[in-house]
């Protein structure tokens, strides 16, 4: 697969080509959880509510945590495609969907143990708890789709391809609505309909990649034997990468639980301010994560067919789309976020305290967006240790900061330590960019 040296306008239509059919895929995520709560919300009682709120914050955590499974297999897959290896990228999928099927099944098999130490964990209030237990033990039945949604998802990022995946978000969306509505409103069935309908959508998307992948790509690829896959060299380096990811993602959700931890040990109207607040942060995230992915699939590209210049001409653009996106975003958080906070309630204590911190929320795109860029680019250069050298040292700033400044400054140490958190990551994977970047070429 050779390469002729694009123009900076194809290169950033090739970036735009892959980031935006990512963007929709990131939407569609809350917009799965909005059918859920929305179903929910007409049940009849709030405890239902809590119920899924608490389920579905006991998936978030313990999906989030599997990500290595897509961000392993995107890059190994990525530089595979670009050196031409169409063995390669057959063997990157097998294994990534045997550790994501084997996981998966795995969190089947264990899900009695691991409901009773999720809600020991979590402080259910009264009469939550029990439905919230059957919300779990229902949905953790879509461990194995979930994960290899993971797998195929990472594989056709890598391919170059997220248009697949967008396709398989969307039918899995449609497929979760009509089976919770069927569950809900036609057989009569309360929280657990409404967990069913997710799990039903979760395996039509698992078994409409299958369809797609072997419908559009596997004719392309060769046959991989059992001895391959197993191959003890390439699992070992295969599992190291994807370690480093788990470690990384792990310190992440340390620090994100923590944020949420600590502003409900405050008061209430804290912790409902913070809450909404992030909601900036997350609708920045689908944007930043989109131009990441696509960031992600070529670094791979680039880096398997040994292109330094495109590599590095796709940094460039790049950088330049994400720096102007976190502006615009800073500027607009700046001008309407209190306009924004009062789409989200109408409580004017709650917006009042969100109002004081908005600043801090403002400034998360600028701080923040050098680490989401960079994140894809390490992923798809499968510099995952580089990675996990940045969690530590961020998340390390993060609790430093958050400890020595809460005694006096309260929600003020909380809102500094997370912006320090977002600045460090990204001036650490800043740092380390020129390394990362000779270890992939060999050159300086």
């Amino acid at each position: 697969m050779g390469f002729q040296t694009p123009t900076y306008r194809e290169t950033a239509h090739g970036i735009l080509r892959i980031a935006v059919p990512a963007i929709v895929s990131n939407i569609s995520v809350p917009l799965l959880s909005l059918v859920d709560t929305a179903i929910t919300g007409h049940l009849g009682s709030q405890v239902y509510l809590g119920a899924i709120a608490v389920g579905g914050m006991v998936f978030n955590v313990l999906y989030w945590l599997m990500g290595f499974i897509r961000m392993g297999t995107s890059g190994l897959t990525a530089q595979a495609f670009g050196r031409g290896d169409l063995r390669g990228m057959a063997l990157q999928l097998s294994r990534a969907l045997f550790l994501a099927l084997g996981i998966g099944l795995f969190f089947v098999l264990v899900s009695p143990w691991m409901c009773r130490v999720a809600f020991a964990l979590v402080n259910c209030p009264d009469g939550v708890e029990e439905p919230a237990v059957a919300y779990f033990r229902i949905c953790i039945l879509g461990a194995p789709a979930v994960l290899g949604i993971y797998a195929f998802s990472g594989w056709f990022l890598g391919t170059q391809n997220s248009v697949f995946p967008m396709l398989v978000a969307i039918v899995q969306n449609v497929a979760n609505l009509a089976a919770s509505l069927l569950f809900v409103y036609v057989l009569g069935m309360k929280v657990e309909g409404v967990a069913a309908g997710t799990v039903v959508g979760q395996y039509v998307g698992f078994v409409l990649s299958c369809v797609v992948f072997r419908a559009r790509c596997h004719a392309a690829l060769p046959r991989v034997g059992v001895a391959e896959i197993m191959n003890r060299i390439a699992l070992a380096g295969f599992f190291n990468i994807n370690r480093d990811i788990f470690l990384r993602t792990l310190l992440n959700v340390a620090v994100m639980s923590w944020f949420t931890i600590s502003g409900a040990r405050m008061n209430a109207t804290v912790l409902a301010a913070n809450a909404l607040l992030m909601q900036l942060f997350v609708i920045f995230s689908y944007i930043s994560d989109g131009l990441a992915f696509s960031a992600e699939a070529l670094s791979g590209r680039y880096v398997g067919a040994r292109n330094s210049l495109d590599f590095s001409r796709m940094i460039k653009v790049s950088a330049i789309m994400c720096a102007v996106a976190a502006l615009l975003f800073s500027c607009v958080y700046v001008a309407g976020g209190r306009g924004f906070l009062l789409l989200l309630t109408d409580d004017g204590a709650t917006v009042a305290a969100a109002v004081e911190f908005l600043p801090f929320a403002a400034a998360i795109p600028v701080v923040s967006v050098a680490a989401f860029l960079l994140d894809g680019v390490f992923v798809g250069a499968t510099a995952s240790r580089f990675m996990l050298l940045s969690a530590i040292v961020s998340s390390a700033v993060f609790f430093g900061v958050f400890f020595i400044l809460r005694d006096v400054m309260g929600n003020y140490a909380l809102w500094t330590a997370f912006l320090s958190f977002l600045a460090m990551r990204s001036l650490v994977m800043m740092v380390l960019f020129r390394p990362m970047r000779r270890r992939a070429f060999g050159v300086v």
